[in-house]
This record gives structure tokens, C-alpha cells and sequence, in this order.
């Protein structure tokens, strides 16, 4: 939540805690309350809510399935074979190994940097040059599908701010309604309207955080996955190298 929503926020919740205490005395029928009836009761304002939820817990599911499942390789272990047969100068089978994994992200970025390597050594290609070649194949890689982890993860910010947004906005209107009940109508009309004012003003707001926080957790969730997969792109690319720069000088 940016400063001004903060500060936006705290403002109407300090007018509606106004609104409550001048409006203590007045008689409310509390047994009309339940979820339907409030949300029903400021439809125009929750329903936008809702559908955002939906569109956050979509998002959620689809990069999950993404990050944690078709991204999913043992970085460590498949390094292992990787090293074992660029130890004994087999780049060919290291290169066939990545192959089957080029639809991962960590096995596309070795794969890519091995093939380059592979054609550079065959080409003549020797010391420096040789290296410079596998690192360079590595970060071209690296800085092609790196942002791809991330990709989308912008929009858990946008569906947090709106829906938090469209709660306030809901509180505006029904604040609106309740000084309005206040104003314009008698005392025998005042208490039903001043109670659906005050449910409206509270239930969106309660409503747009319900579905902001559990928005900003699912990023939080995905952005931790995406920093370790990027995190291991870069190890593992500086592994390859050292290990390949090794082999050469011996």
C-alpha cells in the first residue's frame, strides 16, 4: 500500500469512527446484517472487488504451476553430470544432456552456452577467446530468460491497489449515504439509513483488504521462487565457466 493510500485510508477510517460516535444514540435494526446483505448492499462496489480476487488467485495458480513445477530441476544435480563430462572433454554428450531440458530455463541458458562453446572449440578457437565464448553465451542467455521469471508478477501490485482503491472509494460513497440519512431524513428513517451508509463504508473497505493482503502474500510466495531460480542461473552459469576454464588450462 503507497504512502497516499495509507494516508487516505486512515483519513475516511477516522471520519467513519466519526460518524459511528455522533451516531451512537440512534436505534438500528442489526438483524438485517449478514455477508449476502452486505455485499448485495453495495453490489456496485463489490462486485469490481470480487472479480479482481478471481483475477489474483488466476494469476496465482498459473505462475505457481510456472515457477514451481514446469521450472522445476535440480540445479545441483544436473550441474554434477554436466561436470562430469566436461572434466573428460565430452562437450558433445554435455550439450545432448541440456537438450532434453531446453523448455526450463537453467537447462535453455546451459544449453545455449555449451552449444556456443562447442562450435567456438570446433571452429579453432582456443584459450581466452574460447572462454569469452561460453561467457558470453551464458549472460546473452541469462539476460533473455531472466525476465521471464518475473514476468507478471507486476500485476499482483496493480490488482492489490485497485482492489484496496475501490474499497475506499466504496467507503467514500458509503459515508456519503450516511451523512446524507443524517441531513435529509427524520428520525424514524435515519437509523436504516445511516446503518446500510456505515455497512457500506466498512464492508467495502474490509472487503478490498480481504482480497489486496492475500494478493500481496501470492507475490510474495512467487517473487521468493523467482529469486532463487534466477539466483541459481547465475551460480550455476559461473560454476560452468570456472569449470570449463579448468579443463582448458589443463
Amino acid at each position: 500500500m503507497t504512502p497516499k493510500v495509507k494516508k487516505t485510508f486512515f483519513t475516511i477510517l477516522f471520519m467513519v469512527t466519526g460518524v459511528l460516535m455522533f451516531a451512537q444514540n440512534v436505534k438500528v435494526d442489526t438483524d438485517e446484517f449478514s455477508p449476502i446483505a452486505l455485499f448485495m448492499g453495495a453490489i456496485e462496489w463489490m462486485a469490481p472487488i470480487a472479480f479482481l480476487g478471481v483475477v489474483s488467485l488466476v494469476l496465482f495458480f498459473v505462475k505457481f504451476g510456472i515457477l514451481y513445477f514446469k521450472e522445476k530441476l535440480d540445479a545441483g544435480k544436473f550441474y554434477l553430470k554436466l561436470k562430469g563430462f566436461i572434466k573428460n572433454g565430452q562437450y558433445d554428450e554435455a550439450v545432448k544432456t541440456c537438450q532434453p531440458h531446453k523448455d526450463k530455463i537453467l537447462g535453455f541458458v546451459f544449453w545455449n552456452g555449451l552449444l556456443a562453446f562447442n562450435d567456438a572449440k570446433k571452429a579453432g578457437k582456443q584459450g581466452v577467446e574460447l572462454e569469452e565464448s561460453l561467457a558470453n553465451a551464458l549472460n546473452e542467455a541469462g539476460m533473455q530468460k531472466a525476465p521471464q521469471v518475473t514476468a507478471g508478477l507486476h500485476w499482483f501490485d496493480i490488482v492489490g491497489q485497485v482492489a484496496t482503491l475501490l474499497g475506499l472509494l466504496g467507503t467514500i460513497a458509503g459515508l456519503i449515504d450516511a451523512f446524507s440519512a443524517l441531513a435529509s431524513l427524520g428520525e424514524s428513517e435515519q437509523g436504516a439509513a445511516l446503518t446500510g451508509g456505515i455497512a457500506k463504508a466498512m464492508g467495502t473497505t474490509g472487503f478490498g483488504l480481504l482480497v489486496a493482503i492475500p494478493t500481496m502474500f501470492f507475490k510474495g510466495i512467487l517473487e521468493g521462487r523467482a529469486t532463487t531460480i534466477v539466483s541459481k542461473i547465475d551460480e550455476y552459469s559461473v560454476k560452468i565457466v570456472n569449470e570449463i576454464s579448468n579443463s582448458i588450462k589443463k
